[in-house]
């Protein structure tokens, strides 16, 4: 597994180690599962894609609900068809909920409830969310800290703490189907802000206005998807509430947080191998590491 904040070089990282000892990667990135967001997900080039076989990108519509349950249950199909032509697999990505399910294993929680989740999803689209989530740290500070902010998390705790008095930290884990070793990228604050703010202007350079735009068209309830970095500030653009400078600035300051969030995530991610830099900066460290993991 490579992890690391967003920005942070893993995508490209991930992509020479791929190459250099022919592995397959597995994304794990909550928002690439979805087709037709591409650029606001940083997803691989379909030139990327070619020279490295990509799972776990474009499985479902935005209008398909998509939960980690479901991530692991692809992922490790996808690990399990790799590992059967005699290759290995290399998981990538920064959802840290979806990396940690698949080395932890899932929780035995009940299965999701779309009715119960109704009324909560209303308070979201109700620009409500920061009362859910005071709600859920209120009940379950664990839960709230690793939902990290992000709707679908927070709304699937409370439904569950709401049904059952209990939320899903409390229920035990399933036995994972694989083990992994872990590599962690953690590249310095100020250089990594930098980097945030000037993807975030390339996206918008890019297209991102015009990809939103058409989702809205095509898809217009997915509370899930709209709810992703970039996505939700440019819907906001769209609908004039504001301006595209103040859609962009908004889109870096969250991808900032988030950033931070998971930099926080990962530090805690037990067991795992702390790598201080960008990917792009560190190619025969990971190579190392890579090559020592390959050989056990």
């Amino acid at each position: 597994m490579l992890a690391g904040p967003t920005a942070s070089g893993k995508s490209a990282a991930a992509l020479r180690l791929a190459e250099r000892f022919g592995l397959d990667i597995v994304s794990a990135d909550s928002m690439q599962v979805y087709v037709g967001m591409d650029v606001g997900t940083a997803k691989p080039s379909a030139e990327e894609r070619a020279r490295v076989h990509h799972h776990l990108v474009d499985v479902v519509t935005p209008a398909e609900p998509f939960s980690v349950a479901d991530y692991v249950r692809a992922a490790e199909a996808a690990i399990g068809s790799v590992l059967a032509e005699g290759r290995s697999a290399l998981v990538t990505g920064g959802t840290g909920f979806y990396l940690r399910a698949l080395r932890f294993g899932l929780p035995t929680v009940p299965p999701a409830d779309p009715e119960a989740q109704a009324p909560l999803w209303r308070l979201v689209e109700a620009g409500r969310l920061e009362d859910l989530i005071e709600e859920l740290a209120a009940a379950a500070p664990q839960d709230a800290a690793r939902a990290e902010r992000n709707p679908r998390r927070v709304v699937r705790s409370l439904e569950v703490l709401r049904a059952t008095g209990k939320p899903p930290s409390a229920y035990p884990h399933l036995p994972p189907r694989y083990e992994y070793d872990m590599a962690v990228l953690d590249p310095p604050a100020e250089p990594l802000a930098e980097r945030i703010e000037d993807r975030a202007r390339r996206m918008f350079t890019a297209g991102l206005m015009s990809e939103v735009r058409a989702l809205l068209a095509r898809y217009p309830q997915q509370p899930t998807a709209l709810q992703g970095i970039g996505y939700k500030e440019v819907a906001a653009h769209l609908r004039g509430e504001i301006t595209e400078a103040e859609a962009l600035e908004a889109v870096v300051v969250a991808s900032r947080q988030y950033a931070k969030r998971q930099r926080t995530w990962f530090r805690r991610e037990p067991d795992a191998r702390t790598l201080h830099g960008f990917g792009d900066s560190l190619g025969e460290v990971l190579e190392v590491w890579a090559r020592a993991v390959l050989a056990r």
